[in-house]
């Protein structure tokens, strides 16, 4: 849980940014029953197999796993249950057009406190290709081999 400027980072989807290409990112709040709230604080909450999808004019994240409050009780939540995101009518107007075209998904890519809210970063991603991927990992290797040079020459 890393602290950066007010904002407390609680889970970040590090493998979305392997597999996808990331397009444009949106800020969202979430709609969250008491004791979800408090179980994301703990850190309780898992977003690696999570997407967003755009279903009757509003934006679900739906596969979030939030794990149940200890302390709840017999009132606690469903942890697999699909959750409003509070966006802008205007970014989801935007969303439904962008989602339409082919191949585009909305995936979070992080969950984290913004002073005493929670936000989402949700992401407007294309799948890449396994060449893609390679492509980026040799660009990486080489970026890395030409600091090391110059790091050596110095």
């Amino acid at each position: 849980m890393a602290k950066k400027g007010g904002i407390r980072v609680i889970v970040e989807n590090r493998k979305a940014r392997h597999d996808y290409e990331i397009l444009d990112t949106y800020e969202a709040g979430i709609a969250l029953k008491g004791s979800e709230v408090k179980s994301i604080r703990e850190g309780r909450v898992s977003i690696k197999e999570a997407y967003a999808t755009v279903k009757d004019g509003e934006v679900y994240i739906i596969g979030m796993h939030v794990a149940p409050y200890s302390k709840a009780g017999v009132f606690g939540h469903d942890p697999k249950r699909p959750r409003k995101l509070l966006l802008h009518k205007y970014e989801i107007k935007r969303l439904i057009g962008k989602v339409k075209e082919r191949g585009l998904t909305l995936i979070p890519l992080k969950i984290y406190l913004k002073g005493h809210l929670i936000k989402v970063e949700i992401a407007l991603v294309r799948g890449k290709t396994k060449r893609d991927k390679r492509e980026a990992i040799k660009r990486r290797i080489i970026e890395r081999e030409i600091k090391a040079a110059l790091k050596r020459s110095l």
